[in-house]
């Protein structure tokens, strides 16, 4: 006797060509799942894409921007030609201008933008993927930072734009709850990063991990059911992640 076989899970990772999305993306491949990967340096996606794909991995690469609606559109229609949506991983970031300067020197513009790459296309997202992750009973994962909760000065735009995603992923887990669906939010503390080094140009990274240094939480959230890490917020470094 045959049986079926159980679809391997799918999840859409934005901001994926290098850092921290890179890291959740080659996890995730490593343990299974087919994804959903875009950016918007396309030689950087395709080069991680395809290095995914040599090891065996399923992989939908999707260079653009997250602050377009039809872009937003194009991915979670992808992620409908696999069959199944189990995690939308919203990593996709603007840090503002580089070098950061305070608040009140930003321009407007660059404000803006900031808040449409890191507010308005994570929440605008789940809203277009909804109906795959109801299906799955699945995880919205809202990328955050230290910069959401303590006061760093010339990080305001930043840490502005994150403390508005944090708030939003507890205010959709609430009207969620019912669902099965789940979002949290997760801030994976200092780590070495493209935008990072961007954002403050000559600053020693030496002594700032690299962004796998989050792994074994990433390991611990994908055997987690989505029920129990809705509405929460982790911290990606400190382990262990119980439910407290």
């Amino acid at each position: 006797m045959t049986y079926p076989r159980t679809p391997s899970r799918v999840a859409l990772v934005t901001g994926a060509s290098t850092g921290l999305g890179e890291t959740v993306a080659e996890f995730l491949g490593g343990a299974g799942w087919r994804l959903v990967l875009t950016a918007r340096t396309e030689s950087d996606l395709t080069a991680v894409a395809k290095r995914l794909t040599d090891r065996g991995t399923t992989v939908v690469a999707v260079a653009g921007d997250v602050g377009e609606a039809a872009h937003r559109e194009r991915l979670i229609a992808e992620a409908g030609s696999l069959g199944r949506l189990d995690w939308l991983v919203n990593n996709a970031s603007q840090m503002g201008v580089s070098p950061i300067r305070p608040l009140l020197d930003h321009p407007v513009d660059v404000f803006e933008k900031v808040l449409r790459t890191n507010v308005v296309a994570p929440v605008a997202l789940a809203q277009l993927a909804l109906p795959l992750l109801r299906k799955t009973g699945g995880l919205v994962v809202n990328l955050s930072s230290e910069a959401a909760v303590d006061v760093f000065p010339c990080a305001g735009i930043y840490g502005a734009s994150k403390a508005a995603l944090d708030q939003a992923s507890r205010i959709i887990a609430a009207e969620l709850a019912d669902t099965g669906v789940g979002v949290t939010s997760v801030d994976p503390g200092g780590i070495r990063t493209r935008g990072y080094a961007e954002a403050e140009p000559g600053f020693d990274l030496s002594g700032v991990p690299a962004p796998d240094v989050t792994l074994p939480f990433w390991k611990w959230l994908a055997g987690t059911s989505s029920p129990k890490v809705s509405g929460r917020r982790y911290l990606a470094q400190a382990g262990p992640w119980d439910v407290r």
